[in-house]
């Protein structure tokens, strides 16, 4: 069946940065080997499905070339980049139905989409060898979720971090997080993201990794509203809103290509 495909840069202000993302608009679920493997076909870090649930209500489910995963930041910003810009949704709020519950975006002025996601607490951990050898630097502080945040001393650090991905792969995290406090001012904080283990060396630009890095962030810097960057090659800017257990994600998204595509 041939079904409106679209590929956005997501996080991004114009085409060429940010986080590239697939969006598949579907009328019902196929199984899900099939989505796997047009997501592995696309093979960019993230592919969101949708299909129909209710007016501005979509189910969404989103897979790296490798995995189904249980929330994705910038696919599902670039999910809803397609369904206003694209698809001429009228209404300014959209209800995505997924894994990790009902996901709000919302249309702001100035092409801003602001994406509620829950906020996601860490807790203090030790250090591995394994986890020093794989980021190939030593963070001052290491806390855990189903990431693992690294607190390294600057921006430059987390930016000349050379990891081994085989050896970040072998450890129990979808994704290793590097982060410093921003430099100069310009942001609050920068971080990059490594997840072997999912199919995805270092992503781009991660919206997920902020429902973890923003509370972490907002209590060291007694302060709610930040602005963060991704510092990876391709790079991308965040602002994130923290509040009690929600964590409101801004960015950006533009279209790269148009078209169909063939599932079977």
């Amino acid at each position: 069946m041939k079904r409106p495909f679209f590929q956005v840069d997501a996080f991004a202000d114009a085409l060429f940065s940010g986080n590239p993302a697939a969006v598949c608009i579907l009328e019902s679920w196929p199984g899900t080997e099939v989505l796997q493997r047009s997501a592995q076909e696309n093979n960019l870090s993230e592919t969101a499905f949708l299909i129909p649930s209710g007016r501005s209500k979509w189910s969404i489910r989103w897979f790296t070339p490798k995995v189904e995963v249980d929330l994705c930041g910038h696919a599902t910003l670039a999910a809803a980049h397609v369904l206003f810009e694209e698809m001429e949704e009228p209404d300014d709020v959209l209800i995505f139905g997924s894994h990790s519950g009902d996901l709000q975006v919302l249309r702001m002025e100035q092409g801003v989409l602001a994406m509620d996601f829950p906020s996601i607490q860490t807790s203090t951990a030790s250090m591995s060898s394994l986890l020093v050898e794989g980021l190939g630097g030593y963070p001052s502080e290491v806390h855990v979720s189903s990431d693992c945040l690294c607190l390294f001393d600057s921006e430059e650090i987390v930016r000349e971090l050379q990891p081994d991905f085989r050896l970040l792969a072998r450890l129990p995290f979808r994704g290793i997080i590097a982060t410093a406090r921003g430099r100069n001012g310009k942001v609050d904080f920068v971080s990059r993201f490594f997840a072997p283990s999912v199919g995805v060396d270092e992503d781009p630009v991660t919206g997920s990794a902020h429902c973890i890095l923003a509370p972490f962030w907002a209590k060291r810097l007694g302060k709610h509203l930040l602005e963060a960057r991704q510092v990876s090659a391709r790079g991308g800017n965040l602002t994130c809103v923290v509040r009690e257990d929600r964590v409101e994600i801004r960015g950006r998204a533009v279209t790269y290509l148009r078209g169909e595509v063939d599932l079977c």
